[in-house]
């Protein structure tokens, strides 16, 4: 007996490929490829494109050897989103032989973008998968993966998204095998036969710590959480603001979760009650996610279990895939926001300090929902109160994350501006409403100049 499966060939494209079936046979497949990670990047050749998973996906053994072999190289491109470290090949003199293409910066690359000596390729998140389709040639695909199983499948684990269509568009596929990635369920699955290289390396992933929530960022929480209904399904994003929402939700009733990043928060929802996902219209009774970024605890509680899965990003973030969630609410926060509603989550004026992510794809997913909402969460002030993030017009330079058009509610501790459907000078009274007070007359000052009052 003989099992056929999808492989590639030289010119990228899949072809049936077929070897014989059996525990056995797979062993000593996975054996026939087991190297060590100095051998197996030296597959990685001049003018490569290499493309690494997200966060806790990344294949830390490789990327050292990787480092370690960086001076034989020579034009190599690293593509990744989100480094939970920084890389250890992130430095100016080896940017001819190793340079780092940030999707989102992260504290381990945003000094490098923004000097120079590293590049951005911005992008809505769901659109990752199209753009390496169609735009970069993936010669190198290198992951973290989980143990494989006795039918010869390994789990990407924490990092689906991105990963799982470079994993079929590499010429190269190395993978990392490590006992400590959990096993997910959804679309995770690689397979043996679709390998070049393993290396096993048992190490614990990088871990993302559970953000410290002050005051004013449990008073966000409050109002955005006031506005989710027993019933919603909910997505959350990044950083301090959303795990205060995700302790706010606690006291909800049957939230369902279909998030591109699953975290800490969502843990403690499920616990609490809060989440059981019966009322979902797209897949019930299911945690919908397409990556994983968090302490132990929250890979733990990925592990094989039959409520979580993760697809790939082109599909948990396209938003008519969003849009047929009932209620579907989704919670991100920007870095400022103008009068009229625009917001600039990803850059402060010409300085890169994040990513588009999948803010927009939530945003617009979730204005096509029935009964959806998209909440937009910030501080009202920064550096210590003295600088105002409601602001008349937004800074030169500022990349508009979400338009205008694709923002629904704006929260902050002094309240919630619903702008939706609002004239502009609705629109700029709401924002003033919910600004600091120190700067809210200074704020009516420049809508009038600008004729919205």
């Amino acid at each position: 007996m003989a099992v056929q499966l999808m492989h590639k060939d030289p010119a990228r494209k899949l072809q049936l490929v077929t070897f014989p079936a059996g525990r056995k046979a797979v062993r000593e497949l996975y054996m026939a490829k087991v190297t060590g990670p100095d051998q197996a990047v030296q597959l990685i050749q001049n003018g490569h494109n290499v493309v690494l998973p997200m966060g806790s996906g990344e294949p830390l053994a490789l990327v050292e050897a990787l480092t370690r072999r960086a001076t034989q190289l020579q034009d190599v491109k690293i593509h990744q989103m989100l480094p939970l470290r920084r890389p250890p090949y992130l430095k100016a003199e080896l940017v001819g032989h190793l340079r780092h293409v940030s999707w989102f910066n992260s504290d381990g690359n945003r000094q490098a973008v923004n000097e120079g000596w590293a590049d951005y390729m911005p992008g809505y998140f769901y659109e990752y998968s199209r753009l390496m389709q169609e735009y970069l040639t993936v010669d190198v695909f290198m992951a973290m993966v989980s143990p494989m199983d006795e039918r010869g499948y390994f789990s990407l684990g924490t990092s689906v998204d991105y990963s799982s269509t470079a994993a079929e568009l590499a010429k190269i596929v190395i993978l990392e095998v490590n006992e400590y990635m959990p096993r997910t369920r959804g679309n995770s699955l690689i397979h043996i036969s679709q390998v070049d290289c393993l290396v096993e390396n048992n190490s614990p992933l990088l871990e993302l710590p559970v953000p410290k929530v002050s005051a004013v960022e449990r008073s966000i929480a409050g109002y955005a959480a006031s506005l989710v209904d027993d019933g919603s399904t909910i997505q959350l994003g990044l950083g301090r603001i959303a795990h205060a929402v995700a302790l706010a939700l606690q006291d909800k009733k049957d939230l369902g979760v279909h998030s591109e990043m699953l975290t800490e928060g969502m843990v403690d929802l499920v616990n609490s009650g809060a989440v059981n996902n019966r009322k979902k219209t797209l897949h019930p009774g299911k945690l919908i996610g397409c990556f994983a970024a968090g302490t132990r605890r929250l890979y733990d509680f990925i592990h094989d279990t039959p409520m979580v899965e993760l697809y790939p990003v082109s599909y948990t973030n396209d938003p008519y895939i969003i849009g047929q969630n009932y209620k579907m609410v989704a919670i991100n926060e920007a870095l400022e926001v103008d009068l009229l509603g625009q917001c600039a989550s990803e850059s402060l004026g010409h300085y890169q300090y994040s990513g588009t992510g999948g803010q927009t794809d939530f945003a617009r997913g979730a204005l096509r929902s029935p009964g959806g909402k998209g909440i937009i969460v910030l501080r009202s002030t920064a550096r210590n109160g003295s600088v105002s993030k409601i602001v008349p017009a937004l800074k030169s330079g500022a990349v508009v994350s979400c338009s205008r058009n694709d923002v629904d509610y704006v929260v902050t501790e002094y309240g919630v501006a619903k702008l939706r459907g609002k004239v502009a000078r609705e629109r700029a009274l709401a924002m003033i409403s919910v600004a600091h007070p120190d700067f809210r007359e200074d704020l009516r000052r420049a809508a009038r100049k600008m004729h919205l009052i």
